[in-house]
């Protein structure tokens, strides 16, 4: 009786380490890192397009050939172009590092080095495309005549403001990471070590011997 038991529970126990086996669905840290950073820099873009339909232009009024006065309270907008670039590249910061972080298989240096890298490439693309589009919205008036209003395109003006997006990415991987609760970050999975069977927990051979066996 007994030895025909034994039979039975040394039968089960590769099943239950089978089952317990690697996962294969797992992409590789470059993969995901160069996903993550194409997609930052694909999220930019459109923020570059928000940032030239939101941006208000400077008004000038023309005073003589090539030259022209600032309207009252239009100065400021410069100002107001850069906080806008400034307050879209945090938020696209913030959000492709969140997004990023969902991977949570490859999180590890080489991700955040492509989130870097995306949000670095990224904030540039925004700013050349960016003015690009505004200047399509406002374009450059030829020769206009005396005492007319003319719009001048938005520009962002300091590259300073190119630090932002960068910065506020990383900060949020910062916090993120400070606020996970393992050590690893979460990126292992429980049960998924090949070598973990039911030979290495006795309380997952006790189960399984009762499940096989009935006792």
């Amino acid at each position: 009786m007994f030895p025909a038991r034994r039979d039975r529970l040394c039968r089960s126990a590769p099943a239950v380490t089978a089952a317990r086996g690697p996962r294969t669905d797992r992409r590789s840290d470059p993969t995901a890192a160069s996903l993550v950073a194409i997609g930052t820099v694909v999220v930019s873009v459109l923020g570059a397009v928000v940032w030239a339909f939101i941006a208000p232009a400077e008004h000038f009024v023309v005073v003589g050939p090539d030259s022209g006065a600032a309207l009252t309270g239009e100065s400021a907008h410069q100002f107001d172009s850069l906080a806008m670039f400034g307050c879209i590249g945090a938020v696209v910061g913030v959000l492709t590092a969140v997004a990023g972080w969902q991977l949570r298989a490859n999180r590890g240096p080489v991700l955040y080095l492509g989130l870097l890298l995306g949000s670095a490439v990224g904030v540039v693309a925004m700013k050349y495309f960016a003015e690009f589009v505004a200047t399509l919205r406002f374009p450059h008036v030829d020769s206009p005549a005396l005492d007319q209003i003319v719009a001048v395109a938005p520009s962002v003006g300091t590259p300073v403001v190119l630090l932002v997006q960068p910065l506020f990415a990383s900060l949020a991987v910062l916090v993120l990471a400070a606020m996970s609760p393992r050590d690893d970050l979460g990126v292992a999975r429980p049960n998924t070590d090949p070598s973990h069977n039911v030979d290495s927990d006795p309380n997952e051979w006790s189960s399984s011997r009762n499940l096989s066996t009935g006792w």
